[in-house]
């Protein structure tokens, strides 16, 4: 009965309530995770294992499920408050933080350089303390990773990355509940990075593997990921029995990739070496022929801002570009990532 069940029955023409069933009927209950995170930092994923980063997913797609789709109000921050510190402008991590935060019932404080005496007359580790008594978390996006380092040393409430120059945890989530509510699952998936070798690649590097993912990385030479980080992904692709591949050849990483994926090739505090940078891409503009090397069931992501030359629009705009499901996911990410470190909440889907 069950062969004819799965023969007849496609899951991908099923909707909400009655796609979890069938899931549920066919492979079982979802697994319960014995996790506990509360209290935790997030600076990077390399810190997390494949059932934590399980369970980050798990919760955020719970809330959205709970909160966006069955109207529920969740005041689980009820009574707590976020210090959100911001060295660069944002789009989706200020947005996601500030609506998540206040969605759930809390209150979250918007703090730029020009706010707080942090770094100027006030050291870094008397603000942490200051913070610490007076908020819950902290979320922090910094030039310097280093400096999230040391305010995990000097605070006493949880730190998240909101962004630093080796690594961008809050992105991946983001990108891995997109990817996972696209294709129903993430292990099995190759994921080809065409770009530079930057935070969010190195993010997508320290975690990839720990869910099943095979990876292909193209960068020209000169801009490839930080070594530390390469040597720790190839050995997490051995000990969890992952494909990975280096090179400088776009076309050789899209070859039969199911995601292809590429980010600004000029960061922040990088404007002065634009011109060098725009001759090192040359080539590695994600293009319909870029496509055409992955596989048939090939999707498309970006964190954004885009460039047009680092993708064009056809591919930018086509049924297959998943980018503003990507960024409304940053939101669910976030609230799971603030949910599991400050609460007890476990996902109730």
């Amino acid at each position: 009965m069950l062969f004819n069940v799965r023969k007849f029955v496609s899951v991908a023409k099923l909707t909400g309530t009655s796609k979890q069933l069938w899931r549920q009927f066919w492979y079982g209950p979802p697994a319960q995770m014995n996790v506990d995170l509360k209290g935790r930092d997030l600076l990077t994923l390399q810190n997390y294992t494949a059932d934590e980063l399980k369970h980050l997913l798990w919760m955020a797609l719970d809330l959205k499920q709970r909160i966006k789709h069955k109207g529920e109000y969740l005041p689980l921050m009820q009574g707590k408050s976020l210090a959100m510190i911001f060295e660069k402008r944002s789009t989706r991590t200020r947005l996601s933080a500030e609506t998540g935060f206040a969605l759930l019932g809390g209150h979250p404080s918007f703090l730029t350089k020009q706010d707080i005496h942090m770094g100027t007359n006030e050291s870094l580790t008397d603000t942490m303390r200051v913070l610490s008594s007076m908020t819950n978390a902290i979320l922090a996006r910094v030039f310097k990773h280093n400096d999230l380092d040391l305010m995990v040393k000097e605070a006493t409430i949880p730190i998240i990355n909101g962004l630093s120059d080796l690594y961008h945890p809050l992105q991946i989530l983001a990108d891995y509940l997109t990817l996972q509510e696209h294709y129903g699952g993430l292990n099995g998936l190759t994921i080809a990075w065409i770009g530079d070798g930057n935070n969010v690649l190195h993010s997508i590097m320290t975690s990839a593997a720990k869910l099943g993912m095979h990876l292909r990385i193209a960068t020209p030479e000169g801009f490839e990921p930080n070594q530390r980080i390469t040597k720790m992904t190839e050995q997490y692709s051995r000990e969890y029995g992952t494909k990975l591949l280096l090179t400088t050849d776009p076309l050789e990483a899209a070859d039969s990739a199911n995601v292809l994926v590429t980010d600004t090739w000029i960061s922040m505090g990088q404007e002065e070496e634009k011109r060098e940078r725009l001759k090192a891409f040359q080539g590695y503009q994600i293009t319909v022929q870029t496509a055409k090397s992955a596989a048939s069931n090939w999707t498309f992501l970006h964190c954004l801002p885009r460039k047009p030359e680092e993708v064009d629009d056809e591919i930018f705009y086509s049924p297959q570009s998943l980018v503003f499901q990507e960024a409304e996911n940053r939101k669910w990410t976030f609230m799971a990532v603030m949910v599991s470190l400050l609460t007890n909440y476990s996902p109730q889907l």
